[in-house]
């Protein structure tokens, strides 16, 4: 975002956030999948900048800390601007799958037999 320029950030994290400083609601982990619902912010009332750069790269599915990374901006910033378009239904967020910890047991344990019966 600061495009090489030695100066740094032309815009400060908490002007995109409109000065919030956490997101509205919790459900966005650094693993969260977000998919854009329409990735053509031009369809909707104009977005702020950051907005329609966060659909585009939503296109596909991209998780909280990979999207963080391309727009190179704090992770809390973008889960509060995530925030802001998850409540105005433009992007669905889905959490990782549980790991049951029961099935990692049974798993060892049969990998276990079988290296055993080696």
């Amino acid at each position: 975002m600061n495009g090489g320029d030695p100066a740094g950030r032309l815009v400060r994290p908490f002007t995109l956030t409109g000065g919030r400083t956490r997101p509205s609601r919790a459900d966005f982990t650094l693993i969260t999948s977000v998919t854009a619902v329409d990735p053509q912010p031009e369809r909707a009332a104009r977005p702020q900048p950051e907005h329609a750069r966060i659909l585009r790269l939503c296109a596909k599915p991209v998780v909280v800390a990979e999207l963080a990374a391309q727009l190179d901006l704090p992770v809390s910033v973008v889960c509060i601007l995530l925030c802001d378009l998850l409540e105005a239904g433009r992007i669905t967020a889905r959490a990782p799958r549980p790991i049951s910890r029961t099935s990692d047991m049974d798993l060892l344990q049969k990998v276990r037999d079988g290296l055993g019966r080696l």
